[in-house]
C-alpha cells in the first residue's frame, strides 16, 4: 500500500497551464495578460491536383493565427464562424463586473491556440461539515478547430485537496455552451442562465455532499464502488458482473488500488466529514486524477481532469454515491 500523508497536493488544474489574472481584470485584460489577444483568421482549403492545377474548396476552410500562422484547425465547415478570443469572453463581463466577489483569476491556452479558456472564482463557498470548504469556479472554454462549442462550466474545487468536483446532477447540467454562430444577445443570455443555474448546484451540491458526510461506508464498500467508478470498458463490467476478479487487468487492478490506497491514506482523507464516508468515497476518485495518476503531460492532466476521462469517472462515482445514499449496497451490485 501506497501512504500518500506526505504527499504535496497539486495545484489547480487550469493553474498548470494558465496564467494569474490581475485583481478586477475585465476578460480583454484577462487575454493580454495570459498572451491570448492574438487574432485567428478562416480561410479555404487549397487541393493540389497532380495536374498542377489548385482547386480552392468552397466547403472545406482551415483556421489560423494570424501572428505566428500557427494551423487550428484544417476540417472547418463552411458555417463555421471564428469567434475571436476577447469576443468570446466578452459576454461574461456583464456578470462578473456586475457581481461583487466574482472576479477572473486565470487564463491560458491548449496546444498552439486552438481552445483557450478562463476561470471566474465566485464568492461563496459550499461548506461540507464543520470546515471542510469547496471554492466555486465557472470554467469558460472556446475552440478554433471546429470541434466544439464555448462552453461555460461550474466548476466545484475541494480546497483541501484542490480535487475538481465537477459532476452533473441528475435535473441539472453544470454546463451550458454557446454556438460559434450564436449572436451575441444569445450569449449574454447564456451567461446569466448559467450564474443562476450555478446558484441552485451550489445549494444542492452542499446538501448531497453534507448527506453524503454522515453515510458511512465499509472499506471493502469502498474498494468495490472504487471497482465501478473506474471500469474503463464492457469487457472488465462483464468480469466484475460474473465474479471473475482473476482475469482482470493488472493495469486496471493497479489503478483501483491506487485509488483505494488514497482513500485509506491521503492527509485529505482524514477529515471527519471525509474519513471511512461515501463524501470521502467520491473525493478519492477525484483526488486520484488531480493528484496521483501520472500524465504524458500536463496538457492531458488538463484534459482528463476537466472534460475527459477524469471527469468521466468522477461522473460516474458521483452517480454511484447517488445511489448508495439511497440504497445502501445493494447500489453496489451488478445486474
Amino acid at each position: 500500500m501506497t501512504n500518500y500523508s506526505n504527499n504535496i497536493v497539486k495545484p489547480k488544474v487550469w493553474h498548470i497551464l494558465g496564467t494569474s489574472i490581475a485583481k478586477n481584470a475585465t476578460s480583454a485584460e484577462a487575454m493580454i495578460q495570459a498572451g491570448l489577444d492574438f487574432e485567428v483568421m478562416k480561410r479555404p482549403n487549397l487541393h493540389i491536383l497532380p495536374s498542377g492545377n489548385n482547386i480552392i474548396s468552397d466547403n472545406s476552410f482551415y483556421t489560423f493565427r494570424t501572428d505566428t500562422e500557427a494551423i487550428l484547425g484544417d476540417k472547418i465547415g463552411k458555417d463555421y464562424e471564428v469567434i475571436q478570443n476577447t469576443e468570446a469572453f466578452s459576454f461574461f463581463d456583464s456578470i462578473v463586473g456586475g457581481n461583487g466577489g466574482i472576479r477572473y483569476e486565470t487564463a491560458g491556452a491548449l496546444g498552439y491556440g486552438e481552445t483557450i479558456f478562463i476561470t471566474a472564482k465566485l464568492p461563496d463557498y459550499i461548506k461540507v461539515g464543520r470546515n471542510d470548504l469547496i471554492d466555486q469556479y465557472l470554467f469558460l472554454t472556446s475552440t478554433h478547430d471546429g470541434l466544439g462549442s464555448i462552453t461555460i462550466a461550474f466548476t466545484p474545487v475541494r480546497i483541501w485537496c484542490s480535487n475538481t468536483l465537477n459532476a452533473a446532477l441528475n435535473n441539472c447540467s453544470n454546463c451550458i455552451k454557446i454556438r460559434h454562430t450564436a449572436s451575441a444577445a444569445e450569449k449574454l443570455k447564456s451567461a446569466h442562465k448559467m450564474l443562476g443555474i450555478s446558484d441552485q448546484l451550489s445549494i444542492e451540491l452542499e446538501a448531497i455532499f453534507n448527506r453524503w458526510a454522515r453515510v458511512r461506508i465499509t472499506d471493502p464498500q469502498v474498494k468495490r464502488l472504487i471497482q465501478l467508478a473506474m471500469i474503463p470498458n464492457k469487457e472488465t463490467y462483464e468480469k466484475l458482473k460474473t465474479g471473475k476478479d482473476e482475469e482482470l487487468s493488472s493495469h486496471y487492478n493497479n489503478m483501483v488500488s491506487s485509488v483505494f490506497d488514497y482513500a485509506m491514506t491521503a492527509d485529505s482523507q482524514q477529515e471527519s466529514s471525509v474519513k471511512g464516508t461515501l463524501f470521502g468515497t467520491y473525493n478519492a476518485v477525484t483526488g486520484y486524477y488531480q493528484n496521483v495518476r501520472n500524465y504524458r503531460d500536463d496538457e492531458s492532466k488538463f484534459k482528463s481532469i476537466m472534460y475527459g476521462t477524469g471527469q468521466d469517472r468522477a461522473q460516474t462515482a458521483f452517480n454511484l454515491c447517488t445511489e448508495f445514499a439511497k440504497n445502501g449496497g445493494s447500489a453496489l451490485m451488478l445486474n
